[in-house]
C-alpha cells in the first residue's frame, strides 16, 4: 500500500500529555514534589513537566470542567515503568491518593493507579515476565 511506504519515513517519538488543571499553583507542586517530576517552562498559564520520558503540559483552566467530575474520563495515561513496587512505595510515602493497588493482572502487568491532586488518573505498570514473583494477588 502507498500509506505503508509513507509511514516508514515517520515515527512517533515520545507522547506529550496535555492537561488542563483548575490552577497552577496547586498542580505544579503535586507533579512536582509528589510524583518527582521536573518543571522544565513555566509562563503564561502554562508548566512543562518531565521525569524521565513521561512528559506533561499542564494548561491552568479555571473555568474548565473539574477532572474529578469526569469519572471514568478523568483517566489519561498508562505509563510502562520498569519497577512498579519501587514507584508504588514511592509514591505511597509521599501519601499520593491512590485508586487501584499494586496489583498483578492476567494481562502480565503489575500495575496501579494514581488520583492527581486535581482528579486526572494514571496508571503506572511493568510487564511481568516468567521469572517475576507473582506473589501480589496470592
Amino acid at each position: 500500500m502507498a500509506t505503508d511506504n509513507i509511514r516508514k519515513n515517520i515515527m512517533l517519538t515520545q507522547p506529550r500529555f496535555v492537561l488542563a488543571v483548575p490552577g497552577l499553583k496547586v498542580s505544579v507542586p503535586f507533579y512536582r514534589d509528589k510524583l518527582g517530576m521536573d518543571v522544565e517552562f513555566e509562563e503564561g498559564g502554562w508548566c512543562f513537566l518531565s521525569r524521565d520520558n513521561f512528559s506533561l503540559m499542564l494548561g491552568e483552566c479555571p473555568d474548565a470542567i473539574a477532572p474529578k467530575a469526569l469519572g471514568d474520563h478523568s483517566y489519561f495515561a498508562y505509563i510502562t515503568v520498569t519497577d512498579a513496587t519501587a514507584l508504588f512505595e514511592e509514591f505511597n510515602s509521599k501519601l499520593v491518593e491512590m485508586m487501584k493497588p499494586l496489583t498483578d493482572e492476567p494481562w502480565g502487568m503489575r500495575e496501579f493507579g494514581i488520583v492527581s491532586v486535581d482528579g486526572h488518573r494514571i496508571m503506572f505498570g511493568e510487564e511481568l515476565d516468567s521469572n517475576q514473583d507473582v506473589s501480589l494477588n496470592s
